[in-house]
């Protein structure tokens, strides 16, 4: 038997915001990617609110983007969790609040496995305003994978 691990980053810069922004993106057609993603408006930042509201927001995405690939929150085997100090919390992380959050998704009745996790604070996010980015690997066994 095989496994095979899905990796995930969701960074909550790309959350939906406390209230409406405009959003202009910086991009060529033949690029990969955008050069840049401008939100707010006339250069006010983006609100996301929260660490609390950015973590639920955050873990939604995560469960919808693992179950777009068959997968659920309970195969996910390691979470890495970084956050910033919230300006409005006197510039505190607001560890409780992500933990309640955390606690809305993983050793619940319907969903009991929890994964491996590491949270660690870090001086600042790129996204302004974001106070959190999550980073999950999921692993499913699957004995339809080849066996090399």
């Amino acid at each position: 038997m095989k496994i095979f691990f899905f990796a995930l980053s969701i960074a909550v810069g790309c959350s939906t915001p406390a209230r409406a922004q405009s959003v202009t993106h910086i991009q060529t057609q033949s690029a990969g990617i955008a050069t840049g993603v401008w939100v707010g408006a006339k250069g006010t930042p983006a609100v996301y609110g929260n660490t609390l509201s950015q973590a639920e927001n955050a873990f939604t995405k995560i469960q919808t983007l693992l179950k777009e690939q068959g997968l659920g929150m309970g195969d996910i085997v390691m979470m890495r969790v970084y956050m910033a100090a919230d300006p409005a919390m006197d510039n505190k992380l607001d560890f409780a609040g992500m933990n309640t959050a955390y606690a809305k998704f993983f050793g619940t009745p319907e969903q009991p496995n929890k994964p491996a996790r590491s949270t660690v604070q870090v001086a600042a996010l790129v996204a302004a305003g974001a106070l959190l980015e999550v980073e999950v690997q999921a692993a499913r066994s699957s004995p339809s994978v080849p066996t090399q």
